[in-house]
């Protein structure tokens, strides 16, 4: 376990049902067992939730991401209750996806900002603190009324690209929202950065205009924080080749593969997919030439140093 091991008296990790193998995988880094729960549905579709454990002074975690369907924000905020209502001296929220985050802000008349929405929800349900990975806007922390630590994946791709033998790789941000992320990216693989222009006419619709740098005979790896429908990344692919690139390699740490995301990718000239688990990706939805990494280390890490009162901020590197 690799001295991620913490002593059992004090911890409890709850989860829902949305990705419960991460939680599994949680679970034995930190050397405990998932706390037992009870989760149904009542005849007319209603969710139940009860925990089958004493939590009460206890420091609790609940595992839970909230992208669709909308059962498992609202499972969420049910076992937040629950663990609330059974006297938990702490909650945190564990939530490895942050699903609504896109709706940051109202960008047209009439829309709601369903991001702040959410945390509010999370928020007014009883956490204490809320616990995230690679959310799509920094800003998204201050939603929250409440502490908040945000992980990044990056040192999960990074570990990985550094055993690859990649031929003078070119970090390559699919759209000027990305830049930011891509450059350190870059920085860390010692790697060269690239900027695609791409303009939006319609949600989930992308068109690149232009790519800034050089990336002939270079490969390249595709940076993001989520594939949807993987439009912007397929089309920057093609982009790409078309410039002459050697190998495209595509990273993300939220897969959500809505649609036509997973025959979109099977059609682009990509090498490799690697995406990590934050989402629970079902057998019939992953795409060839996937590599899957796990955050369940990072973590579980993250956990171990929230609940002994110690500080995350050296997993942010």
């Amino acid at each position: 376990m690799d001295g991620l091991a913490v002593p059992s008296h004090g911890l409890k990790l709850l989860s829902g049902t949305a990705n419960r193998g991460l939680a599994e995988e949680i679970a034995r880094n930190l050397g405990i067992d998932l706390c037992r729960v009870n989760l149904g549905r009542f005849a007319d579709g209603e969710i139940s939730v009860r925990i089958d454990e004493n939590v009460r002074g206890n420091d609790v975690f609940i595992l839970q991401p909230t992208n669709p369907p909308a059962e498992n924000l609202l499972e969420l905020l049910l076992l937040i209750d629950a663990a609330r209502r059974a006297s938990a001296a702490r909650i945190t929220c564990v939530m490895p996806y942050y699903g609504y985050a896109r709706q940051d802000r109202k960008d047209q008349p009439r829309v709601p900002i369903g991001a702040k929405l959410v945390a509010n929800m999370i928020t007014a349900a009883g956490v204490d603190r809320v616990l995230g990975v690679d959310f799509h806007q920094h800003q998204l922390q201050g939603f929250f009324d409440v502490p908040v630590d945000h992980l990044y994946a990056m040192p999960v791709f990074t570990a990985h690209y550094r055993k690859m033998q990649l031929n003078d790789p070119v970090v390559v941000a699919p759209d000027v929202g990305s830049a930011k992320m891509a450059r350190g990216f870059a920085k860390r693989l010692n790697a060269s950065l690239a900027i695609i222009d791409k303009r939006r006419p319609q949600a989930n619709v992308s068109e690149v205009v232009n790519v800034v740098g050089d990336v002939e005979g270079h490969d390249c790896i595709l940076v993001d924080d989520m594939i949807d429908t993987a439009g912007t990344v397929t089309e920057a692919a093609r982009a790409l080749k078309g410039l002459g690139a050697k190998d495209i390699y595509i990273c993300a740490t939220h897969a959500l593969l809505s649609g036509p995301a997973v025959k979109r990718l099977n059609d682009a000239p990509i090498k490799e997919i690697a995406l990590t688990d934050t989402i629970a990706i079902p057998e019939e939805r992953r795409p060839k030439n996937l590599f899957m990494l796990s955050v369940g280390e990072l973590i579980s890490k993250a956990i171990r140093f929230t609940h002994s009162e110690q500080s995350v901020s050296s997993l942010f590197d």
